[in-house]
C-alpha cells in the first residue's frame, strides 16, 4: 500500500506538528468465534477516538490504519468520506485545528501471520485465542493511530468479547455487563460471565507496546510485595497465562519466582519503582518473537512452556527472556527512543541488563557464560555481514526498522554496554541509568541524552567512546604476541589489534589478559592476569613481563570487551591437545567461541573443529555450551566441510554422539542433549534402526525417557531419510493431536525425500498464503534437508524468480521467513553464488530490505565456500 512504509522524515515532520493527549479504543472481537460467512478475511470492529493538538492550525497530516474497510471517519465533528480520505494504510487529515478529535470506525482483519491481532484456533479442543503483537508498526492493523514511538499518549481500551472469555490489556481491567455495575477484577484476569471489558488508562506509552490478549486462557495469579527503605510499600499483582491445552505443563511457580527475583533486582539497582501497575505474562501460540515488552502485559512464545524434559539451558533461556522483557519496563517503556535509529537504547540495554540480572538475582549464576558463548556468537556473525551497521543505526523507514532487530542491536549492543561498565565502572553506569530514568520518565530520548548522564556520573568524555563503539561497525580481532627471554620467561607480551578492511576502526578495549599453564595433575589453569586498556594496533602488557612462559594466552579473559579472540601458535597447539583440561568454564567457553570464529573465517579447517568437538565436548560441564557445540559441529559439517569429507564427518559425528549418549549419566540433561544431537546426525541404517527401536520400545538406553517431544525429534531424521512415511507421521499426530504436534508433523512431512513432497511444500509456502506463520516456519524447516541437496537443486532458480513477488504480496514477517529460509544455501557452489549476484545486479531497485536479506544470504554462502576450500586444503595436506 502507498504510504504503508512510513519514513523517518515523515515521522519527524508529524512529531514536530502534533502532540497526542489520549486514545480511546473500542474493539469488538465476538466475531473471532463461530463460522465465517462470505469471502474475504475475518474481521472485527475497531472504533478509535484520538484527541490531539496541532502546533500549526490549518496544517494537514495523516493517521495510520491498515484495514480492509473503514465505515466512518469524523474529524472535529465533521464526517469525512472514507473513500476520499482512506487509502488502505493512511487517513488524510486536512485543516487541523489547535485541538482536535478524530473518530475512526473500521473493520480490521484478524491476523494469521503474528502481526496485529493474531487469531489462533486450537486443533485440540477448537478453542479460539487472540493476542496482539505490534513492534515495530502493527498496532495500525488493530486501531487507527499515529504509529511512531515518539507520539506517546495515555490509552483507554474497551473490548467486547464472547461471554466465556477473559480479556487482558496493559491496564487493570474490569468486566461490566450491559445495564449492570462493574465487576472488579484484580490483575486483569478472572472468569466471569458476559459483558464488556474496560481497562484502566495507561501511563503515556508508545503505540507499539499497547496490547490485548483475549480468550479462554488458563490464568494463574500471585503478588509481588516490596517495602522500600523509606517505608513505602509496593504491591504488584502478578499473572501468568497459557492455552488450556498447555495448562498441565505450565510451571507458573518458576515463572513467578524469576519474576519476583527480577523485580527485586531492578528495584535494588535502578531506584525507580515499577511504574505500570500489574504485571501479567502471557505465553501465546504461533508467536514470531521470543517475547514482547508490553507494559503490564508481556507476551512470550508458548514454546517457553516445556511439554517434555529439557535441559537447564532451556530454563535459563526462559529466565533470561523474562528478565530481558522486565528490563524494558524501564529501558524502552518508561523511556523510549525517538525513532528506530536508537533502537539500541532499549534492546541493547535490555539484553545487557537481562544477563546482569540473571547472574545477579537467580539460580543461573553462570549466566555470563551463556552470554559469552551463545549471545555474542549471534553478534559476531551479524557484524561481519555486508549489512552490518553501527549500534546506532541509520533507519530510513519501517522496513529498515523491522530488519534491525538483529544481532548488532541486541547482542553487540549488550556486549558494548558490558565494555562500557568495565570502562566507567559499575557504580557510575548504574547511577547514570537512575538519572536517565528520573530525567526522561515517560518521554523519548536520543543517544546524546544517555551520554550526558554518563559523563556526569563517570567524569569521562563519552564522545570519543561513543564514536568508536556506537557509531562505527565491525568487530576487531585481538591476538597475543609473546616474546620469551633466554631464561624462558616472558620478555614482552603485546596485544595486536586488527580490523576488517571494510570497517577499519580500531577501538579502545578494556581487557583482561590471562596466562594459563598445566598443573601437576594436568589441569589447565590461570596463574597470572593483567587488566589494561588496549588502544591502537599494538599494546604492550607491561604487567606480565617476567612471568613464566604460558602454554595459553587468553586475550579478553573474563569477556570484558567485544572482539574476536585469536591465538598465538603455542596457545592454539595447547588447545588442540588440552582444551578439555581448561578448568574455568567461562575461559573454556571463550576458547570454544574463538575456535568457532576461526572456522567461520576459514582459519581453522572444519574437520579440525569437528575433531575438537568429538574429543572434548564430552567433558563440557556447562550444558548450554555443550548444546551450542552440537549446533556448531553440525553447521561445520553442513556448510564449512569439504564436500568430499562430509560423509566421513557425518559418520564420525554420529558415532561420537552415540558413544557419548551411551556413556552419559542416566536421566541426566547431558544424556538428553546427546540423544538430541545423535538424532540430528543419524543417517546410517543402524543409527536409524536404533531411533526406530527407541520409538517403538524395542530398544532402550538406560535412563533415557522418550517423551513426546523427543519422539518428534527422532521422527525428524527418520522422515528425512525416508523411513517414517505419511502414515507413520499421521499416527504420531493422532497420538499428539495438539497445536505443537501439528507443527512437528508438518515439519516432518515436508522433510521426506520425495520430489512430490518438495513440490507440495514449495506450493504451500511460496504460491499460497493459506498457512499460518507457525506452519510456514514448520514447512520451511522441513523442506531444507542437508541430505537432500540433489533433490532441492531445481528450487534454486525458482527461488530467484519468486522472491520479489513474495516480498510484494505477503506480510513482511512471512516475506522475511521465505527469503531467509528458502535461500538455496545447500546448493553451495560457485554457480549459486553467481546466480545470487545476477539477481542482485538485475534488481538494484528492489526494496532495500529485500536486497539486504539476499546480500546476507550471499555472504553466508561465500563464507561457506571459503571454509570448504580451507577444509579441502587441510584434507589434501593430510593425505
Amino acid at each position: 500500500m502507498p504510504g504503508e512504509n512510513l519514513s523517518r522524515d515523515e515521522a519527524r515532520e508529524r512529531a514536530a506538528l502534533l502532540s497526542v493527549d489520549g486514545y480511546e479504543v473500542s474493539l469488538d472481537v465476538r466475531s473471532a468465534v463461530g463460522e465465517q460467512a462470505g469471502e474475504g478475511p475475518r474481521t472485527f470492529r475497531s472504533v478509535t477516538t484520538i484527541r490531539f493538538r496541532c502546533n500549526e492550525p490549518g496544517a494537514s497530516s495523516f493517521a495510520d490504519l491498515i484495514a480492509p474497510s473503514v465505515t466512518a471517519v469524523s474529524l472535529n465533528g465533521k464526517d469525512l468520506d472514507p473513500s476520499e480520505v482512506f487509502d488502505g494504510s493512511r487517513i488524510v487529515l486536512e485543516e487541523l485545528a489547535a485541538d482536535n478529535e478524530l473518530v475512526v470506525d473500521a473493520q480490521c482483519a484478524y491476523s494469521r501471520t503474528g502481526e496485529g491481532l493474531h487469531r489462533f484456533v486450537d486443533p485440540e479442543d477448537g478453542e479460539v485465542y487472540l493476542y496482539t503483537q505490534y513492534e515495530p508498526a502493527d498496532s495500525r492493523r488493530v486501531f487507527a493511530n499515529f504509529e511512531q514511538p515518539d507520539l506517546k499518549a495515555p490509552f483507554r481500551f474497551e473490548v467486547r468479547a464472547p461471554e466465556d472469555w477473559t480479556v487482558w490489556s496493559n491496564g487493570a481491567g474490569e468486566r461490566r455487563e450491559e445495564g449492570r455495575g462493574a465487576l472488579p477484577q484484580k490483575g486483569g484476569g478472572g472468569r466471569r460471565a458476559g459483558g464488556v471489558w474496560r481497562f484502566a488508562e495507561t501511563k503515556p506509552i508508545s503505540t507499539y507496546i499497547t496490547c490485548v490478549v483475549a480468550g479462554p486462557y488458563h490464568y494463574v495469579t500471585d503478588t509481588y510485595e516490596r517495602v522500600f527503605e523509606d517505608g513505602t510499600r509496593l504491591e504488584i499483582p502478578l499473572g501468568a497465562m497459557c492455552r488450556k491445552g498447555l495448562a498441565r505443563y505450565f510451571d507458573a511457580d518458576d515463572v513467578f519466582l524469576v519474576t519476583k527475583q527480577g523485580l527485586d533486582f531492578f528495584h535494588d539497582h535502578v531506584d525507580y519503582p515499577y511504574p505500570f501497575g500489574k504485571y501479567d505474562q502471557a505465553f501465546v501460540p504461533e508467536y514470531n518473537l521470543g517475547a514482547m515488552e508490553n507494559p503490564g502485559l508481556v507476551t512470550f512464545r508458548e514454546e517457553y512452556i516445556f511439554r517434555g524434559k529439557v535441559t537447564r539451558a532451556s530454563y535459563e533461556a526462559r529466565a533470561t527472556t523474562i528478565l530481558h522483557e522486565m528490563a524494558h519496563m524501564w529501558f524502552g517503556d518508561l523511556v523510549t527512543m525517538e525513532w528506530w535509529d536508537d533502537l539500541w537504547l532499549k534492546e541493547s540495554f535490555a539484553d545487557f541488563m537481562g544477563a546482569f540480572a540473571l547472574a545477579g538475582a537467580t539460580r543461573f549464576t553462570d549466566g555470563w557464560i551463556t552470554f559469552a558463548n551463545r549471545r555474542k556468537a549471534w553478534a559476531y556473525r551479524a557484524d561481519q555481514l555486508p549489512s552490518t551497521h553501527p549500534v546506532t543505526a541509520d533507519i530510513r523507514d519501517l522496513q529498515d526498522a523491522k530488519l534491525n532487530f538483529d544481532g548488532i542491536t541486541y547482542a553487540k549492543g549488550a556486549s558494548v554496554l558490558k565494555q562500557l561498565v568495565a570502562y566507567v565502572g559499575q557504580d557510575a553506569f548504574l547511577e547514570g541509568a537512575r538519572r536517565y530514568f528520573k530525567r526522561h520518565a515517560y518521554g523519548n530520548t536520543r543517544l546524546g541524552d544517555l551520554l550526558a548522564v554518563l559523563e556526569e556520573t563517570s567524569g569521562r568524555d563519552m564522545g570519543a567512546w561513543a564514536r568508536a563503539w556506537l557509531q562505527t561497525a565491525g568487530v576487531n580481532s585481538l591476538t597475543p604476541q609473546v616474546v620469551l627471554g633466554a631464561d624462558g620467561t616472558v620478555e614482552e607480551l603485546a596485544v595486536l589489534q586488527e580490523a576488517a578492511e571494510s570497517h577499519p576502526e580500531l577501538r579502545p578495549h578494556r581487557v583482561a589478559v590471562g596466562l594459563y599453564r598445566r598443573s601437576q595433575v594436568g589441569a589447565l589453569e590461570q596463574y597470572a592476569r593483567a587488566e589494561l586498556d588496549v588502544d591502537g594496533a599494538r599494546t604492550v602488557v607491561t604487567e606480565l613481563a617476567g612471568q613464566d612462559a604460558p602454554e595459553l594466552v587468553l586475550v579478553n579473559d573474563d569477556d570484558l570487551t567485544y572482539c574476536k579472540i585469536r591465538f598465538d601458535e603455542t596457545s592454539l597447539a595447547t588447545l588442540r591437545e588440552h582444551l578439555g583440561a581448561l578448568t574455568d568454564p567461562l575461559a573454556r567457553a571463550l576458547c570454544w567461541t574463538a575456535l568457532w570464529n576461526m572456522t567461520r573465517d576459514a582459519l581453522l579447517p572444519a574437520r579440525d573443529f569437528v575433531g575438537l568437538v568429538l574429543r572434548f565436548a564430552g567433558r563440557e560441564s556447562d550444558i548450554g555450551v555443550l548444546q551450542m557445540l552440537h549446533t556448531w559441529a553440525e553447521s561445520a559439517l553442513v556448510h564449512y566441510a569439504a564436500p568430499s569429507w562430509r560423509e566421513t564427518g557425518g559418520r564420525l559425528l554420529a558415532e561420537g554422539a552415540l558413544a557419548e549418549l551411551r556413556q552419559a549419566e542416566p536421566e541426566s540433561e547431558h544424556q538428553l542433549a546427546w540423544a538430541r544431537f545423535f538424532a540430528t546426525t543419524a543417517s546410517a541404517p543402524d543409527d536409524l534402526r536404533l531411533l526406530e527401536g527407541l520409538l517403538d520400545g524395542t530398544e532402550e538406553i538406560e535412563g533415557l525417557e522418550v517423551d513426546q517431544e523427543l519422539r518428534w525429534a527422532f521422527l525428524g531424521p527418520l522422515a528425512a531419510h525416508g523411513v517414517a512415511d505419511e502414515r507413520t507421521l499421521s499416527g504420531e499426530l493422532a497420538r499428539d493431536d495438539t497445536a505443537s504436534g501439528k507443527r512437528h508433523q508438518v515439519r516432518c512431512l515436508a522433510a521426506r525425500p520425495s520430489a512430490a513432497v518438495k513440490a507440495r511444500a514449495w506450493e504451500q509456502v511460496v504460491e499460497s498464503d493459506a498457512l499460518s506463520n507457525a506452519l510456514v516456519e514448520a514447512v520451511i524447516a522441513g523442506f531444507d534437508q542437508p541430505s537432500q541437496r540433489e533433490l532441492l537443486a531445481p528450487y534454486a532458480p525458482k527461488y530467484f524468480e519468486a522472491i520479489e513477488r513474495v516480498w510484494a504480496e505477503r506480510s513482511i514477517q512471512i516475506g522475511m521467513d521465505v527469503v531467509r529460509g528458502l535461500f538455496p544455501a545447500l546448493q553451495d557452489s560457485r554457480e549459486t553464488l553467481e546466480a545470487t549476484d545476477a539477481w542482485l545486479a538485475a534488481h538494484e531497485q528492489a526494496a532495500p530490505a529485500l536486497r539486504r536479506l539476499v546480500l546476507e544470504a550471499r555472504d553466508d554462502l561465500a563464507r561457506a565456500l571459503r571454509g570448504q576450500a580451507c577444509d579441502e586444503t587441510a584434507g589434501a595436506a593430510a593425505r
